[in-house]
């Protein structure tokens, strides 16, 4: 999770590679980044747009996007604590240009709408944290569940969607474990879940995620960040010792050289390499579990 310890990392990282935090805002390289993802080889042309999800909450403000014609898998994308931004409406595109019809949302949206942080800011800079924890502290294990249900309720009824193929999901950081959460509630509709330096997904608490593995029918790609696993190297082992026991297909690896927060492309220790080959774990996983 985003916490002191991390953004100490993420500043050491920066000072190695000589970028500052206020070079890295200052010249829009995080959002430079978001909008040169590496293209999709034959990709699709998609239809974009804007909604609003009713949940037994209120409305959940999302972006829907999906090839322009046929109907394909689904795909929730759960934002990390920065909540909904370009980064990730473009790496929901650049998923819906492999094949699959996807919602962004906004895991915020009971105390905000849109985007929450201003360009060029991230979660390290001076008064973000105190910025975006009200919001997270709106979320937790249960609201994980009802705006999911939401979610795949909204998706089932799109044109663009297959209904009868398994919906894929995937988290990062905080909502890591919102597709382990999710998998166990909707067995029979989540089909795959992929999370990225996600955050508690196995502990000795007693709602830790890992312990839902016996109600879970979906196949998973854990991307685990290597200064996250030194943190709690115990986290690894007990999430592959749940999922054996459960029969539950999960490909879980710590990926060398990486920080908390490398995978979206707008964050200060975005490790493109890493980022690139996890993705591609993504698209293998969903072409095998959502067929």
């Amino acid at each position: 999770m985003c916490d002191e310890l991390t953004n100490k990392d993420a500043e050491k990282y920066l000072r190695r590679n000589a970028v500052t935090r206020r070079e890295f805002n200052k010249h829009g390289i995080g959002a430079a980044l978001a909008m040169m993802l590496p293209p999709v080889a034959n990709a699709l042309d998609v239809v974009e747009q804007d909604v609003m999800v009713e949940t037994p909450d209120g409305m959940a403000d999302c972006y829907f996007v999906h090839p322009a014609g046929g109907k394909h898998a689904a795909v929730i994308v759960w934002p990390d604590i920065v909540s909904i931004r370009p980064a990730f409406r473009a790496m929901g595109k650049r998923l819906a240009e492999s094949g699959y019809s996807v919602l962004v949302v906004n895991p915020y949206y009971r105390t905000v709408k849109g985007q929450v942080v201003p360009d060029g800011k991230g979660f390290r800079d001076p008064g973000i944290r105190e910025l975006l924890m009200p919001h997270a502290q709106s979320l937790s294990p249960e609201t994980c569940v009802t705006d999911g249900r939401a979610f795949v309720d909204y998706l089932d009824k799109q044109p663009s969607v297959d209904t009868s193929r398994k919906i894929g999901t995937t988290g990062y950081c905080m909502t890591g474990s919102y597709t382990m959460r999710l998998a166990a509630a909707m067995p029979d509709r989540i089909g795959a879940g992929g999370s990225f330096h996600g955050g508690g997904l196995a502990s000795d608490a007693e709602d830790s995620p890992h312990l839902l593995a016996p109600q879970m029918k979906a196949g998973f790609l854990i991307a685990i960040a290597a200064n996250d696993d030194e943190r709690d190297p115990e986290a690894k082992v007990l999430l592959r010792e749940a999922f054996d026991a459960n029969g539950v297909s999960a490909e879980i690896e710590v990926y060398e050289d990486t920080l908390h927060g490398w995978c979206p492309p707008d964050s200060a220790v975005y490790n493109e390499k890493q980022a690139e080959r996890a993705w591609s774990r993504l698209l293998a996983l969903f072409e095998r579990e959502l067929a």
